[in-house]
């Protein structure tokens, strides 16, 4: 019997398409295994991260790589990993739940969150085979910490006008790559870059229009970093510059094609932007928690301070707008699961004998 396929939404359709109420998903829907995914995060931070707050803030040496490690051996660096990878291959929003709890660990979520996000999808979604077994099963487990190098000092929103250059050698074994990238999220501890650069012909000078991507190791060397930056939030996280200077990387640690890396960029943040909303969930839902502790402890006039109108006003506007951001946050959560199950749907379709 035929069964029918749901059209993907596209942008803010949502807006103007009629959906059926059984067809939304709320956080109510989540499963057992997801609520115990999240359990296990959730006693994650409350026994590793908040209980040394300061020791993070400081930076000390060693200790966020060390928080890595922890969760690597709990598997949550690698839960959207395919299990063949070393993974749990979870969904998308099983993802996105675990996202939301640790949003609320202050620096380490960042440290986290560029590891699993845009340090490690690069090389999972568009690596070749050899390179995701090479790299993936490492990542996953925190054996190796990554790191994405994008951004230049004269290239932000712009990314392809870096000026980070990558030429091929003469006997075509490797590249070499020169260049600065800034605010490098976890550079001052990262074992593996994912850089993006212009490929420029040798006997021409000719660069190419568009920047490819390079799985550069930091053991390859010609790698140097600038002391961390100074920030007035997030203190606890590794951003750094980071030079590449004749860095020898192989020909064989080129990432897709040659010319495919601002495509590469540009959809990794995609999917990066809506798990910083899912971030920003938790470290919201983390405050709405805290104020209320606070106006219940905090007393005036002889009664705690959530007695009086105005305070229950602001503690009644954050409840509503962390319930309208979990709300908007996993209805799109769904809505990109069930768009990359009809997408594996439509290959395994062709890839069907005839």
């Amino acid at each position: 019997m035929a069964t029918e396929t749901k059209k993907a939404l596209q942008g803010g359709e949502f807006l103007i398409r009629e959906s059926d109420p059984q067809d939304i998903f709320i956080p109510e829907e989540f499963n057992e295994e997801q609520r115990m995914i999240a359990q296990s995060a959730l006693e994650f931070l409350q026994q590793n991260v908040w209980t040394q707050l300061d020791r993070i803030d400081a930076m000390e040496e060693g200790l966020m790589p060390s928080l890595l490690d922890k969760a690597g051996e709990l598997g949550l660096l690698g839960i959207s990993v395919p299990e063949d990878l070393g993974g749990f291959g979870k969904d998308f929003v099983t993802t996105m739940l675990v996202t939301e709890v640790t949003g609320a660990g202050h620096s380490f979520s960042v440290a986290m969150a560029a590891h699993t996000g845009i340090g490690t999808l690069p090389i999972l979604y568009y690596g070749n085979e050899e390179q995701r077994k090479k790299y993936i099963p490492k990542l996953a487990t925190g054996e190796c910490k990554a790191s994405y190098c994008l951004t230049e000092p004269s290239a932000g929103s712009d990314a392809n006008s870096g000026k980070t250059k990558a030429v091929l050698t003469d006997d075509g074994k490797h590249y070499i790559i020169n260049g600065q990238k800034m605010w490098i999220t976890n550079g001052g501890f990262a074992d593996i870059f994912t850089v993006f650069a212009k490929i420029v012909d040798p006997k021409t000078g000719k660069e190419d229009d568009n920047l490819s991507a390079f799985i550069v190791e930091k053991d390859f060397g010609g790698i140097t970093l600038n002391p961390e930056e100074k920030k007035m939030g997030i203190k606890g996280s590794s951003t750094r510059q980071v030079f590449f200077n004749d860095c020898k990387v192989p020909v064989e640690n080129l990432l897709s094609e040659r010319g495919n890396g601002f495509k590469i960029a540009v959809n990794i943040l995609n999917i990066g932007r809506i798990k910083l909303a899912g971030a920003a969930l938790g470290g919201a839902k983390a405050v709405v928690d805290q104020s209320v502790k606070y106006a219940n402890e905090r007393l005036q006039f002889g009664r705690p301070i959530s007695s009086f109108g105005a305070i229950r006003q602001k503690l009644a506007d954050q409840a509503t707008y962390s319930y309208v951001l979990e709300s908007a946050t996993f209805r799109c959560s769904n809505d990109m699961e069930q768009a990359i199950e009809a997408l594996e749907a439509a290959v395994r379709t062709t890839q069907r004998p005839c």
